[in-house]
């Protein structure tokens, strides 16, 4: 090997010139070896040191060697000054993965916690590989570059979407980047617009409680190293390329959900792997005392504030918008990024705005969880204009309604328009809000309707993990029955729920496997559970048939039925149509709405006057029957009511067919309870 000073350039190894170029952000640092592994096992590695004359620039060390093949292994370790009362926490025996690392390999005998131990972990340790990411052929890739009034989101874990058995993945590809693509007409079926991935950044599996690995993989090692475990055997950027190809080719985006608010080293007694080793003090939001604060509820908070960890943030970024061709991005605890390196919160925030306003990803969806673990709560309020949120409001108020609790109709109201109450007081576009009822992080749709209560004693916790405040119901019978009008019920609810969330203002984003009832048998807090319990079933019931009927129709209601007359190959947005359409609010009577506290039921009519196309909708929570008067159709429609679905009839006909003919009705309709339906006027101008 032949060995210069390299250059500080680009940061991480970087294949040139017949070698590679190794460089690392370190200012405190007084020493720094590169370890070349030639095995995952190998605790013998070469130790090049750098000099400090002629390989640092700065803060920066960098080196080139010639003759490194791509794969080599490598890591560092760096030597500095152990004063954690002043933030610095060098370990001169860690090996310390690179920042900028593109792979990473947690080898057979790799030890998370030995990097917690005193003394050293060369044995056990991760180590980085070396890869080119300009080797791959995109074959003329393309963005989908759906508006996102025209999405319909479906988050999904990547490893557990075809990991059992069941889902008749052959068994090297379950759970991997390929073995989505064979599932991919099942997502083209279902008609949803984009797959919103739980984190696919290298994560630690090691990060959970003992005899249990981490499922949802919100523990990071790295910000620009795919997740090699869901790789089939080959190089994870690949096959994560040939996934996301894939999907375009399909007309799907991809999202990922990314966790720039923390890291997998844990709080003050995690252990030393990477960005404590090498600068504490700016990696970390510290408190007075030195130690870790914990706004991220995982024991560490990034401190995105600070200028090379937010130049890192947005390389990472560009990284995977340019060299990944994903689409978006959904930011995990996004409210801990407007915090200064001090924790405190800044109004106008300084590196939301940067995200928001950089012109590399000005192309892609950026979508926040706009609160943290520390109680900062910016729904609405988030600093940037590009923002789109998750509304946690729309799934507590939602729930609330259709539960049949008292108050609850107003807030309902709300969330079906968009929520303007939180978006009009922030000045904010009532579209920014990304509507849902469930996610990765609570119960899933059948369970909101078959549990009272979590049931997550299975995560070692003693059930004391997870949410208490899920304002569930499990409608006579706590967990599995056999009961014929409780399981007709619960199914009448999910339907309910999504009526709701696929026919209000804002982007709607659905949970894996709630199209099927997919269970978790109660557990609320499936973050530890790698196994059948959060993985998708595909051996569906006849309930799960029904229920994937039921929203594949609806959701191509949502986004095909409103025609412009002008122009048919362009759809409006069901958005769209209700920001500028006529909208009335009725009760059993029409135009006659009752907000009162102990009112269960609402029907909005809207009126479109640029499709000639009017809507009415009504919800039915409470526990009795009710007969609605519909309004007469409004002047220029004319024609009658007719019905598109009724969640209280039996399958096929609780929701007509898409494209098919619908009877007309009467100004009456009797709404059994429990229930919602959707009726339209003017409908023969588009069959």
């Amino acid at each position: 090997m032949r060995i210069s000073a390299g250059h500080c350039r680009q940061l991480g190894a970087t294949p040139e010139n017949d070698g590679v170029n190794f460089a690392i952000w370190a200012r405190l640092a007084s020493r720094v070896e590169l370890l070349l592994f030639t095995r995952a096992d190998d605790d013998t590695p070469e130790v090049i040191v750098l000099s400090p004359r002629l390989n640092r620039t700065a803060y920066y060390w960098h080196i080139h060697i010639e003759g490194i093949p791509l794969g080599q292994r490598y890591a560092y370790r760096i030597q500095g000054p152990w004063r954690p009362y002043y933030g610095t926490r060098f370990d001169a025996d860690k090996v310390l993965l690179d920042p900028y690392g593109r792979s990473i390999e947690l080898g057979p005998t790799y030890d998370r916690w030995a990097a917690a131990r005193p003394g050293s972990n060369l044995a056990v340790c991760a180590k980085n590989r070396v890869v080119d990411t300009r080797d791959y052929d995109w074959e003329g890739d393309k963005l989908p570059a759906h508006s996102l009034s025209r999405s319909v989101i479906y988050e999904l874990h990547l490893g557990g979407f075809t990991k059992s058995p069941s889902s008749g993945v052959e068994p090297a590809l379950r759970g991997t980047y390929l073995g989505l693509i064979e599932k991919i007409p099942y997502l083209q079926s279902l008609g949803i617009t984009a797959v919103e991935l739980l984190p696919v950044f290298q994560f630690d599996p090691q990060d959970a409680p003992k005899g249990l690995s981490n499922y949802w993989g919100y523990s990071p090692m790295s910000f620009f190293a795919p997740h090699a475990q869901y790789a089939s055997g080959g190089d994870p950027l690949t096959e994560f390329r040939d996934m996301v190809k894939a999907l375009h080719r399909a007309n799907i985006e991809v999202i990922l959900d990314v966790v720039y608010n923390h890291t997998a080293e844990g709080g003050d007694d995690g252990p030393i792997f990477s960005f404590r080793g090498i600068d504490n003090e700016a990696y970390y939001i510290l408190d007075s005392n030195q130690k870790d604060t914990n706004y991220s509820g995982c024991g560490n908070t990034f401190n995105g504030a600070h200028p090379v960890v937010l130049r890192m943030i947005m390389d990472s970024l560009h990284f995977w918008r340019q060299e990944m061709h994903v689409d978006g991005f959904r930011f995990d605890l996004a409210a801990i990024l407007s915090r200064d390196e001090s924790g405190m919160p800044q109004a106008n925030a300084p590196t939301l705005r940067t995200i928001d306003t950089d012109p590399r990803i000005a192309d892609i969806k950026l979508i926040a969880e706009a609160w943290d673990a520390g109680g900062l709560y910016q729904v609405g309020s988030l600093a940037g204009a590009r923002w789109r949120e998750w509304n946690g409001q729309f799934r507590d108020d939602v729930r609330h309604f259709l539960r049949g609790d008292d108050n609850a109709v107003t807030p309902f109201v709300e969330r079906l328009c968009g929520s303007p109450d939180i978006y009009h007081y922030h000045h904010a576009d009532p579209e920014k809000s990304i509507n849902f009822v469930t996610c990765h992080d609570g119960f899933t749709l059948w369970d909101w309707a078959s549990y009272d209560h979590k049931h997550n004693d299975a995560n070692g916790e003693q059930n004391r993990d997870g949410c208490d405040h899920n304002f569930s119901w499990n409608h006579g019978h706590e967990g599995v029955t056999e009961e014929p009008h409780v399981n007709a019920l619960r199914i009448r609810q999910a339907k309910n729920m999504m009526v709701a969330t696929l026919l209000s203002v804002g982007s709607p984003m659905l949970l894996m496997g709630d199209e099927v009832l997919r269970t978790q048998h109660g557990n609320n807090n499936g973050y530890c559970q790698d196994n059948e319990t959060c993985w998708m079933n595909w051996q569906t019931s006849t309930m799960g048939q029904e229920m994937f009927r039921f929203m594949k129709e609806l959701i191509q209601y949502r986004k095909h039925l409103f025609q412009r007359p002008e122009q048919e190959s362009m759809p409006l947005s069901l958005t769209e149509i209700l920001r500028h359409s006529e909208i009335c609010w009725h009760g059993v009577n029409a135009a006659q709405p009752d907000f009162s506290p102990h009112s269960h039921a609402i029907a909005m009519s809207a009126l479109s006057s640029e499709t000639k196309l009017a809507l009415y909708v009504l919800f039915n929570a409470y526990w009795e029957p009710l007969t609605f008067n519909l309004p007469s159709p409004p002047k220029g429609v004319g024609g009658y009511w007719r019905r598109i679905l009724d969640t209280a009839l039996p399958s096929p006909h609780d929701i007509c067919t898409f494209g098919m003919p619908l009877e007309g009705l009467t100004r009456e309709y009797l709404a059994q309870p429990r229930s919602s339906c959707l009726f339209i006027c003017g409908a023969d101008d588009f069959y």
